[in-house]
């Protein structure tokens, strides 16, 4: 078998959205796939859709919260980047990415909890929660790590 090297692929874009509560806390859902990895709601980025326009989908798509149901409040200054493992590489989106370039949105929930559900037609994820930033960064894959600690820096003064 021939070792992909991942210097000669591209990135995948990406959108990640960071859903906050009135008390500063984040929505994670537990990945249906993996029990006991968390992740925020996150996906590509469709042709000719803007980073925004991705995000309120994704959202919708992982929680069936409508774009009514949040209020847009910020965005990462920059792309966020990571790779992916070797043992992932060559294997998830086809093998044409080395990992994802992410653009993330901090969304407040305007909302109830009850305007979310994550028994959608494609489910992402398991089950849910609020959590503190803290929490948050020690719940993810370590390969994500690094992406999360810095969406939760950028976005500090609005989390918890």
């Amino acid at each position: 078998m021939t070792k992909v090297d991942p210097n000669t692929l591209p990135y995948r874009p990406c959108v990640g959205v960071v859903l906050m509560n009135d008390a500063g806390k984040v929505f994670v859902g537990e990945r249906i796939d993996t029990p006991d990895a968390w992740q925020m709601p996150q996906g590509g980025i469709d042709e000719g859709e803007t980073p925004r326009e991705a995000a309120l989908r994704e959202l919708w798509e992982e929680t069936g919260l409508e774009a009514t149901s949040v209020e847009i409040v910020s965005e990462t200054s920059d792309w966020l980047t990571y790779d992916l493992p070797d043992t992932l590489l060559g294997k998830v989106w086809k093998g044409k990415y080395r990992g994802q370039k992410q653009l993330w949105v901090l969304m407040r929930l305007t909302g109830t909890d009850a305007d979310i559900n994550i028994d959608t037609d494609h489910p992402e994820f398991s089950k849910w929660k609020w959590s503190d930033s803290t929490s948050l960064v020690n719940d993810i894959v370590p390969f994500k790590r690094h992406i999360y600690e810095s969406v939760v820096r950028e976005f500090s003064q609005h989390l918890s």
